[in-house]
């Protein structure tokens, strides 16, 4: 192969992975954004919703097959399921917390993440679990170049879901909210918002963005297992500070560039594919030591 064929293979794979960390990192994002909260149970709402997309697609599958009409149709349904589940750990663990202790409420969500990870490894007896589908391998051959429709379709939903959302946050009343909760809670308190019923809408949408890169995982790589929301919790983490915490073009970017960063550190000449993770969180070492913000965070007074 070309370096040509080489760069233009490694993007279409650094984008499908990006594309997983961006749609998690929006989670991390709009959550801190909102109420300052590092959600580490998110990564493990990923996984959640891979297991609940290949359960209904599972049932979905005798009506509207399975390829991309039962996909995408159980994509959606996963979405609004996992949504309402962000909706209802918000609920229960997170809303009582709002006023404690930061340390207080991050504990709160790493004592989510352990019951999401360990209730589907129990339900699962901590086995593989095969996702499959109707797919092939069929797409766009240009020499030694290979883009299955998979992909194309993948990078496009993804590219949806971020236009989607920057829509929602720009031009709809309810992301206005949320854009003011960010600034001054109690200040939009005042105003009379519905502080509670938009932070619930928060979880919502960043529940099911990482249910949908769930699904999309699970169709993309062939499995599922419960360990597999940890490290892209920590990934999808770390793009969110690259881009900038708090900012949702930020956690577009920062999971794009940590995606093909990846795909093309696996490149260089005697390094394999295990040394993947050292260029994602060497990054993050370098970008909170030269610039902790982020690459389009702001400066705050408040630390947590």
């Amino acid at each position: 192969m070309t370096i040509f064929d080489i760069t233009v293979q490694q993007i279409v794979n650094g984008l499908i992975l990006g594309s997983f960390y961006t749609l998690v990192a929006l989670g991390y994002s709009m959550v801190y954004g909102i109420i300052k909260l590092l959600n580490f149970a998110h990564g493990d709402i990923y996984m959640v919703g891979a297991f609940v997309g290949f359960a209904i697609l599972s049932v979905l599958s005798g009506i509207f097959g399975d390829e991309w009409t039962g996909i995408l149709a159980s994509m959606v349904l996963t979405m609004i399921a996992v949504g309402f589940l962000g909706v209802l750990i918000q609920r229960i663990a997170y809303r009582p917390m709002l006023s404690a202790p930061r340390l207080s409420i991050l504990i709160t969500a790493v004592g989510v993440s352990l019951v999401l990870f360990n209730f589907v490894m129990a339900a699962t007896y901590g086995e593989y679990t095969a996702f499959n589908t109707g797919l092939d391998d069929d797409g766009i051959t240009m020499g030694h170049i290979h883009i299955t429709y998979t992909q194309v379709v993948m990078v496009s939903a993804t590219a949806l879901l971020m236009v989607g959302l920057h829509l929602f946050i720009s031009r709809t009343i309810y992301g206005k909210a949320m854009r003011a909760i960010s600034i001054d809670m109690d200040a939009c308190r005042l105003m009379g918002i519905d502080v509670n019923k938009i932070i619930a809408l928060t979880f919502f949408v960043g529940s099911a963005l990482a249910a949908a890169a769930g699904v999309m995982a699970g169709v993309y790589y062939g499995s599922i297992h419960f360990f597999m929301g940890f490290v892209i919790g920590l990934k999808a983490f770390t793009a969110a500070v690259i881009g900038g915490i708090g900012s949702i073009p930020g956690a577009m970017l920062g999971g794009l560039v940590l995606g093909l960063l990846e795909a093309f550190g696996t490149q260089i000449p005697w390094i394999g594919s295990e040394w993947k993770d050292v260029f994602a969180f060497g990054l993050l070492i370098l970008l909170l030591i030269f610039k902790p913000t982020g690459i389009l965070g702001r400066t705050e007074i408040e630390r947590m």
